[in-house]
């Protein structure tokens, strides 16, 4: 008993400092409370110019295929299963792999063999956690056109996988992607809640971005260290008091944009840059201000056009991040800037316009050329005041980083959180809101973690919130408020993804089971939102219950949905089942079991049905058509 108390003691010590802590969150927050109001008005008349431009361009949503491709290959850009191209005299051998390829579609419909063959390749040692996820997703594309099929094969993955943890530890269930089983349910996700994201949540989760996106382009951003004014993460704050003026630019653009006896037709757009702002930055200020209604993949590169000032009838300079004018003193080369160029901005100072043509300035790929180091608001080596310190260890170093930030670091970050907070709020609730229909498939889905949970006797409600925040939440939303990209046509600026960051990491905080509590060396990300997430955790709660009384999602219902997802999809590109990527997706799962072919042979062999049905015998004929090596001599 005695050793008890010094516990107890340290668990009273600590719930007094989570106390204190959020005493002077509030206290903190109250204080920046005028400007965020000011900040808040500000960014909802900007949002609100958004909204009825968008009423005409609409918003960016990727096309269903572009999105599914993405969602089954990340870090591809794209599907990485583009049809390869035909030498002559290759029509008659690419005609006998077709027919194999075709065959092997057909026997993927034998269960026998589709679950053979998954668990066979997931006993090969060699067979990586890329391949599973690579595979899975092949399979994914292979079968698009039969979802009702690829369902009942997860459900019986999901149950195989369950009975595997039942035996150790259940909580750890669905908790990375590490079997084919949970690619596939990530990928399934994917195709069925396209049409959730296109109605309820894409809006909102589009209006957090550009929220975020509009925030930090009013205030300084390092083009070299990429620190920023403006951001919800310490990691990425530019901690300098860094002097700048709000500017706006006329931009000429369309026709005779380049030349002066064009302009008087050209279009004059205003446009609001920063005096502190490179000519990099400016371009891609100007670009997004000009083009706010064009998808981005269908906008000029920012680096195939020039900047030029012009300045009454005469004067006319090409300005660039780099030329003869910039400033070099001790190996430093400071990169040019408006303020550089000494450009006012406003009504006639200078009007703006420039030339589709290719710009020779390379982009500076990194901060040093021959041994002169670039800089633009800050040089790297210069520290802010706590930072300089040099520790041992990483926990000493994330130490003296928490303590590094003073409160006037802290209110800068906690004034960019009150002033974003309406739209973080307006996602979360998208997502877990139960006020209009939840997606048929959550619905099933959770229905049948219940039904597996009751299987195996885990009464533990923890254990089943688990499950459904790693099969879901943690699953898909996570992913897509991480990562607008992945939804729409869109450029994803590095310090839009360190913000988003911190509110992905929030949402997953909020999904936890474990009580969130904070103390003096909680890293600065997590105190941001430390008044919120009870709150977050509640709706988590909630949406879960809610899900569990609504009346149950029927298979034929589940079916009826499926068939539509498979072939009747109306947005354009979407009918996967006709995709030329089809075939595709067959020959790189054939080239899986190219790989370990003898294995794969021998478990059909193995298998009494499959012996029945000639299950091995129907992937030889199908080796004999694919691998045929008929040419023309």
């Amino acid at each position: 008993r005695s050793r008890a108390c010094p516990r107890r003691h340290k668990s009273e010590q600590a719930l007094r400092d989570y106390q204190k802590v959020l005493v002077q969150l509030e206290s903190l927050e109250t204080g920046v409370g005028d400007q965020c109001r000011k900040e808040f008005t500000d960014l909802m008349t900007e949002m609100t110019d958004l909204s009825s431009d968008l009423e005409a361009s609409g918003i960016p949503f990727l096309d269903y295929r572009t999105y599914a491709e993405r969602a089954f290959f990340p870090g591809h850009g794209g599907c990485p299963l583009q049809p390869g191209p035909e030498g002559p005299g290759e029509e008659g051998h690419r005609a006998t792999v077709r027919q194999g390829l075709t065959q092997l579609s057909n026997l993927l419909n034998s269960k026998l063999f589709l679950l053979t063959l998954i668990h066979t390749l997931e006993e090969q040692p060699s067979f990586s956690q890329r391949d599973r996820c690579h595979v899975a997703s092949l399979l994914s594309l292979a079968l698009h056109g039969k979802l009702e099929y690829l369902t009942d094969i997860m459900k019986t993955l999901l149950g195989d996988l369950a009975a595997h943890y039942v035996h150790k530890n259940p909580k750890l269930m669905l908790r990375r992607t590490e079997t084919m089983v949970e690619k596939l349910l990530s990928n399934w996700l994917s195709i069925c809640l396209y049409a959730f994201l296109r109605e309820v949540a894409g809006e909102p989760l589009y209006m957090l971005f550009r929220a975020i996106q509009y925030q930090v382009d009013k205030g300084p951003v390092d083009a070299v260290t990429g620190k920023a004014k403006r951001t919800l993460n310490d990691s990425r704050l530019l901690r300098e008091d860094v002097e700048f003026r709000p500017l706006t630019l006329m931009v000429l653009v369309g026709p005779g944009a380049g030349g002066a006896a064009g302009g008087s037709e050209a279009q004059r757009v205003p446009a609001r840059v920063l005096d502190t702002d490179t000519i990099t930055q400016v371009k891609e200020k100007v670009l997004d201000q000009v083009y706010k209604g064009t998808p981005f993949s269908q906008r000029p590169s920012v680096h195939a056009l020039d900047l030029e000032w012009r300045s009454g009838l005469a004067g006319h300079l090409t300005l660039s991040d780099e030329d003869l004018t910039s400033v070099t003193q001790n190996h430093w080369k400071r990169l040019n800037t408006l303020q550089h160029y000494k450009v006012l901005g406003g009504g006639k100072a200078g009007r703006w316009g420039w030339p589709s043509l290719p710009s020779d300035i390379p982009m500076l790929e990194d901060g040093e050329e021959g041994g002169v180091h670039l800089w633009h608001l800050v040089k790297a080596t210069e520290e802010p005041e706590g930072a300089k310190v040099r520790c041992s260890s990483l926990r000493e170093r994330e130490r003296a980083r928490a303590k590094a930030i003073p409160e006037i670091y802290l209110t800068r970050l906690l004034s960019m959180k009150g002033t974003l907070q309406k739209f973080v709020d307006d996602t979360f609730q998208a997502i877990l809101s139960v006020n209009r229909p939840v997606p048929i498939a959550v619905k099933y889905l959770f229905d049948f973690l219940d039904e597996l949970a009751e299987k195996h006797g885990i009464e533990d409600p923890e254990t089943l919130h688990i499950w459904k925040t790693n099969s879901l939440l943690l699953r898909f939303w996570v992913n897509a408020l991480k990562n607008p990209q992945l939804i729409f046509d869109v450029r994803v600026s590095d310090n839009v993804d360190a913000i988003l960051t911190v509110i992905s990491q929030t949402f997953i905080d909020s999904c936890t089971v474990s009580e969130h509590k904070v103390g003096r060396d909680s890293p600065v990300n997590k105190l941001l939102y430390a008044r919120e997430i009870p709150r977050y955790k509640q709706m988590v709660e909630k949406y879960y219950a809610d899900i569990r009384q609504s009346s149950p999602a029927s298979y034929q219902e589940m079916n009826s949905a499926l068939a539509e997802l498979s072939g009747v999809r109306q947005s354009p590109g979407a009918h996967y089942t006709s995709a030329p990527h089809c075939l595709e997706a067959l020959q790189g799962l054939y080239n899986h079991i190219h790989r370990y072919y003898d294995q794969i042979i021998s478990a059909l062999e193995d298998e009494p049905l499959g012996q029945k049905v000639q299950l091995a015998c129907r992937l030889q004929h199908i080796a004999a058509l694919v691998e045929n090596k008929v040419t023309d001599l």
